[in-house]
């Protein structure tokens, strides 16, 4: 085994993140090999084609085998990343919302973590031998805030992690989360993306792709009508109303104090959000990636190690 190497993955409802990759979380099951070995993982005799579409959502992320395989293909990508040994002994850097940390913290650690023996799997026609010595779980959102020194140095923060199915979400005060204000919200990127969708539809009776519609909120090159194009952003904005209107019923106040906004939604509604009046100090961090390596960073600082090797 190699020395070892400290890997954080963000498990999304929508995607999965990594210090240098985000991929849907979807996984199609096949008895036999694929035409093709790009992002197949070969695992337990099956193979699994992974990131290929949305899965159903999952509650309890530890109730199939689905988030376990999509850990080992996230691994084996930021192993290939890196330039590291296929061979390796992985500390593995997680996190949970801060509203459910401490009910499901130790089932998803032993989810992950197993027995803590060398896993054999093959990652498009490559073999990893991958050893879990530990899986470090962290309060997500927070880990992310942590690299933002500037507006930590406020007294309060609000900070909003929006998710594929939830926005998570708490305030600090003078960087401490405060706990009494977490809140879990099921009003993340999914319902904005499903609501839009089901507009084009009744409006114009298209059917658009949820990439399409990715794609058109980051301002990308797609070939749609400017109608539609419009009815999209008219929508975005509305749910960006709705789910301000709903942080502020929770409690907390996003005209009087700065508020954080992160995540994969946060990247898709950037636009949206700094475009909305009445916002004390919003701040848009539009690295889908965030939580991942705050994560890694929040490991460095507790064992003196570094991302790559101890």
């Amino acid at each position: 085994m190699s020395d070892l190497i400290i890997i954080g993955v963000d498990h999304g409802y929508a995607a999965m993140k990594t210090a240098h990759f985000s991929f849907p979380t979807g996984l199609v099951e096949y008895e036999h090999e694929p035409y093709t070995q790009k992002d197949v993982l070969e695992y337990g005799g099956k193979y699994y084609v992974v990131g290929s579409a949305r899965q159903p959502l999952q509650r309890d992320k530890t109730r199939t085998e689905d988030y376990y395989l999509l850990t080992l293909a996230a691994i084996a990508k930021e192993l290939d990343s890196r330039g590291m040994e296929r061979t390796a002994e992985v500390l593995l850097a997680a996190g949970l919302p801060l509203t459910s940390f401490g009910r499901d913290k130790k089932k998803f650690r032993d989810y992950l973590l197993r027995d803590g023996k060398p896993v054999y799997f093959r990652y498009e026609g490559r073999d990893y031998t991958v050893r879990l010595t530990d899986v470090m779980l962290f309060p997500q959102g927070y880990a992310a805030v942590l690299t933002q020194t500037e507006l930590l140095d406020e007294p309060s923060v609000i900070v909003a992690d929006i998710g594929g199915w939830t926005v998570d979400l708490m305030r600090l005060d003078n960087r401490i989360p405060n706990a009494a204000t977490c809140r879990s919200l099921e009003l993340g990127m999914i319902r904005c993306l499903d609501e839009i969708g089901e507009k084009a539809r009744q409006m114009f009776g298209v059917s658009m792709t949820d990439v399409q519609i990715e794609s058109i909120l980051r301002g990308g090159a797609v070939s749609v009508d400017d109608r539609i194009r419009a009815v999209i952003h008219t929508q975005a904005g509305q749910y960006v109303q709705d789910l301000l209107s709903a942080i502020m019923e929770s409690g907390l106040d996003v005209r009087a104090m700065p508020a954080i906004f992160l995540g994969g939604g946060a990247a898709l509604l950037k636009r949206h959000v700094t475009a909305t009046e009445g916002l004390c100090r919003p701040l848009i961090l539009d690295d889908v990636c965030l939580n991942a390596k705050g994560y890694e960073r929040l490991v460095e600082r507790m064992t003196g190690s570094t991302a790559h090797e101890q």
